[in-house]
């Protein structure tokens, strides 16, 4: 499968598109755009994949990302009921030369950074959310007054992390996100079970060790290491719909209840219990 150009068509009577949980979670769409995009992902844990950058979001997640960036579906694999507002839009989406406008100078920083993906947190997080689940409710004119504003807290925060090293160019990842592809999809349908490093170096057209090789240079993980992070994240979901800590175990696909609890303790920094007890009542 290829990596996937995805085409955007603003909302009738405005200049950017607004989506509202689209329910791909078991669609594996790894695409790009030449939109900007705003994604609050609300509900649940997953897999933040931004370019080369691969990491879990836990209970919610904030993030801006450029035009041709390659990314992954924030709900894919998800199993529990989750939110989604997701804003796409052109550079120009106000005109060619609106970032020139000198009252928009921090706003034209903020996306030139978004070529790298950025993923916010803390407070910014929390009020920026709270506005986007305002904007379906408001007329356009009023929609993309409160954008900009939403722009100008992303611009001006501290509480932001640059994901990727460089600006993501789709070309340079294609060939390897056709294999990474082929990898989800195995990793999808194995990891309750035994999942096997040599059926998918096979797979994917490469002998064992160059796969591991390839595997940790695009994922800055081992394949086990990766394996037990997916089984985590899982897990994560499994516990916010108040399943007990052996179930979210051997339905993660872990052998033992104590081997669960140290993965766990290592990927999140807490217990699974204790997580638990933070989001679910």
């Amino acid at each position: 499968m290829k990596i996937q150009r995805e085409e955007i068509i603003p909302d009738q009577g405005s200049s950017f598109k607004i989506l509202l949980t689209p329910g791909l979670n078991d669609t594996f769409l790894w695409h790009f755009h030449p939109e900007y995009e705003i994604v609050y992902v609300e509900g649940t844990s997953g897999t933040r994949h931004v370019g080369d950058h691969i990491s879990t979001y836990e209970h919610s997640d904030l993030v801006f990302i450029g035009p041709y960036i390659p990314h992954l579906n924030f709900d894919y694999g998800v199993r529990s009921q989750c939110e989604q507002i997701i804003i796409q839009l052109k550079e120009n989406f106000l005109g060619n030369d609106f970032l020139n406008v000198p009252e928009f100078s921090a706003i034209r920083e903020l996306f030139h950074k978004a070529e790298y993906g950025l993923s916010f947190t803390g407070q910014v997080k929390k009020k920026v959310a709270e506005k986007l689940k305002e904007l379906p409710g408001l007329g356009h004119f009023d929609q993309l007054i409160l954008l900009l504003q939403i722009f100008q807290w992303l611009a001006t925060t501290e509480e932001v992390v640059q994901l990727n090293s460089r600006p993501a160019l789709n070309r340079s990842f294609e060939k390897d996100q056709q294999r990474m592809d082929h990898i989800y999809r195995y990793i999808e349908e194995n990891y309750q079970g035994k999942p096997d490093v040599n059926v998918i170096a096979k797979k994917v057209n490469l002998t064992t060790a160059a796969f591991c090789r390839f595997f940790k240079k695009n994922t800055k993980m081992t394949f086990t290491d990766f394996i037990n992070q997916y089984r985590v994240n899982q897990a994560k979901n499994y516990l916010l719909q108040n399943r007990t800590i052996s179930e979210a175990t051997y339905e993660a696909g872990f052998d033992s209840v104590s081997y669960f609890n140290k993965v766990f303790k290592k990927v999140v920094g807490e217990n699974p219990s204790s997580f638990k007890k933070r989001y679910v009542n």
